[in-house]
C-alpha cells in the first residue's frame, strides 16, 4: 500500500460496521491516523482493534450526528488526541420506510431525513469549522446511486435523503473551495453489507438478483468503494471539487 495518507487525520462516521468500517481500514492501510465515529461503541472498538493489530493508530468515539453537541465533542476529541482534521468521510445512514410514499409512517420519515441529510450537514457544519483552522481538507459524503441518480419504487424516504446529500455536497463544495476544503460525494449502489439487502433478502438471493439487475452483474465490493473514497480524499484529485463519484456497477448508467 502507498502512504498516501501518513500523517493525517482522517474522520470516519460510521465506521462501526460494513462500508464504514473499509474506508476506515483503508485510510489506516495508508497511513492515516483514524478516528472512528458511530452509535455503538463495541463495534467502532472493533473497527480500531483491526486497525491497531496492523500497527496503526485509531480512537473510537460514540457519536450521534444528529446531535450538535455529539458533534462538536467529536471534533474536540480528534484534535485533542491527533492535533488536526485533515480529511473527513461523513458514512453515517439509514435505510427504513420501505414502503409506498404515502405509507411511510413520520417516525420513518423524519429519522431518515435526519440522519442521512441533517446528520451530514451537522458533521461538515464542524468539520469545515476545523479545516479552517487547519487551513484545509478535504470532505467526501457518502450519498448512493438511489437518488439523484436513479429511483426505485418503496424507498422515497431513502432516495429523497440521498438525493439531498448530493445536492448538498455541490453547494457546499462551492462555498467552501476558496478556504481550502474540497467537498465531493460518493455514491455507490449495491454493495457488499446489509445496507443493500432487501427485505427477507439473503446475500445469496443478492448475488442472483444482480447477476440479471446491474450490467456488470454483482454488486461493487466494499473496498472498490473505499477506494473512490480514498481517491477523492487524495492530492490525487486536487482538481476534482463538487463531483459525486458513482459507483454502482452500471446499475445508473
Amino acid at each position: 500500500m502507498s502512504d498516501r495518507f501518513s500523517g493525517k487525520t482522517v474522520l470516519v462516521t460510521g465506521a462501526g460496521t460494513g462500508l464504514g468500517r473499509a474506508i476506515a481500514l483503508a485510510f489506516a492501510a495508508e497511513g492515516a491516523n483514524v478516528v472512528a465515529a458511530g452509535r455503538t461503541l463495541a463495534t467502532l472498538a472493533e473497527t480500531v482493534e483491526l486497525i491497531e493489530r496492523e500497527g496503526g493508530a485509531a480512537l473510537a468515539v460514540p457519536t450521534d450526528v444528529t446531535r450538535s453537541d455529539e458533534v462538536r465533542a467529536l471534533m474536540r476529541s480528534t484534535v485533542e488526541r491527533f492535533g488536526s482534521l485533515d480529511v473527513a468521510v461523513n458514512n453515517a445512514g439509514i435505510f427504513r420506510g420501505f414502503e409506498p410514499a404515502a405509507d411511510i409512517g413520520e417516525g420513518d420519515w423524519e429519522s431518515v431525513l435526519r440522519t442521512n441529510v441533517t446528520g451530514v450537514w451537522l458533521a461538515m457544519k464542524y468539520q469545515v469549522a476545523q479545516m479552517r483552522r487547519n487551513g484545509g481538507g478535504a470532505i467526501v459524503n457518502i450519498a448512493s446511486n438511489l437518488g439523484a441518480h436513479r429511483r426505485m419504487p418503496n424507498a422515497a424516504a431513502y432516495i429523497t435523503s440521498k438525493a439531498a446529500v448530493s445536492a448538498l455536497t455541490r453547494t457546499a463544495a462551492l462555498d467552501h473551495i476558496a478556504e481550502g476544503i474540497r467537498i465531493n460525494a460518493v455514491s455507490p449502489g449495491s454493495s457488499e453489507g446489509p445496507m443493500s439487502l432487501r427485505p427477507g433478502e439473503t446475500d445469496a438471493d443478492r448475488t442472483e438478483r444482480l447477476k440479471h439487475e446491474n450490467p456488470l452483474g454483482r454488486a461493487a465490493s466494499a473496498k472498490e468503494i473505499a477506494a473512490a473514497v480514498l481517491y477523492l480524499s487524495s492530492d490525487d484529485a486536487g482538481a476534482v471539487v463538487g463531483t459525486d463519484l458513482v459507483v454502482d456497477s452500471g446499475s445508473s448508467a
